[in-house]
């Protein structure tokens, strides 16, 4: 089975029938829903990405794409090339809730919380948990702009229900997830986009971490060079695939291209074995 493990539900720049036909196109089985975090997010020159990616890559000029990516009004807002983006303090679950609903063989769910917002983490997961098709918690960290430690109590409630944690860490103490880990020892951690925004020492803390995974989502943040390290390093079992839809590349119809990293896995990767750990079985494992 094919699943894309990370895809944020935004029918304002990809319907959901639109989702569904290229799902059928590029034979992906099933995608893990969760609710979008803020407005369409514009385009971005491929330039500025790559110099991104560089500097994301190379420790000693990390602190430029900082300022590249990590700028934010005091409103909240993050600050992009093309200016501020609103970010949604409470991405609506039930958007994600109504797909379910409607598609419960295609779709997968991830609850999303927020320390910072008005929703509390706990009351949201005793809301939808027992709704079939979620399967676990996602959080934001960067964005929304809190320390990961502050996830340790609906991170507990996750592992106590055996759901796994989905976080996109940040820069600085926002990207800091060791203490997470150390008070709940045994949740199911999956580090978005490669372990960004530090890569490889992020790959190098938990090499020996077993129950922490990353996804190779996002072709802004993750291109084929990262991709191929990632899983050299922690191997085939420790690798999600996950697209970070529908921002990123566009196919010929101009709307998100859904099998864009699935294809680029499948070239890097030619051996079937290795293809299927990335492309579904690493994540029916962690979510079962």
């Amino acid at each position: 089975m094919i699943i894309d493990c990370h895809y944020h539900l935004d029918p304002r720049i990809q319907s959901l029938d639109n989702l569904l036909l290229k799902m059928d196109q590029y034979e992906i089985e099933k995608t893990a829903l969760m609710p979008v975090m803020c407005d369409p997010i514009p385009h971005t020159r491929e330039s500025l990405l790559k110099l991104m990616r560089f500097c994301l890559t190379h420790g000693p000029v990390r602190g430029l794409a900082k300022k590249i990516v990590a700028r934010f009004t005091l409103q909240g807002e993050v600050i992009l090339p093309k200016g501020p983006l609103k970010i949604y303090p409470d991405p609506d679950n039930q958007a994600v809730e109504k797909a379910l609903i409607a598609h419960p063989d295609r779709f997968l769910g991830w609850i999303f919380v927020n320390p910072r917002g008005k929703n509390d983490p706990i009351d949201e997961f005793d809301k939808f948990k027992d709704i079939q098709g979620f399967i676990g918690i996602k959080a934001h960290p960067f964005w929304h702009q809190y320390p990961p430690q502050a996830l340790v109590p609906i991170a507990r409630k996750a592992c106590n229900a055996g759901m796994p944690l989905l976080i996109h860490a940040g820069f600085d103490g926002h990207g800091d997830f060791s203490p997470l880990l150390d008070q709940v020892t045994d949740l199911k951690l999956i580090l978005a986009h490669t372990g960004f925004p530090k890569f490889r020492e992020t790959w190098g803390l938990i090499k020996d971490r077993k129950n922490v995974w990353v996804d190779l989502s996002a072709d802004a943040y993750v291109d084929t060079r990262i991709t191929r390290k990632v899983v050299d390093f922690l191997g085939p079992d420790r690798c999600l695939f996950g697209t970070d839809g529908p921002y990123g590349t566009k196919a010929d119809d101009g709307v998100f291209d859904n099998g864009f990293i699935k294809q680029r896995l499948v070239k890097i990767f030619p051996d079937q074995g290795i293809q299927k750990r990335l492309l579904g079985d690493n994540f029916m494992e962690i979510i079962s």
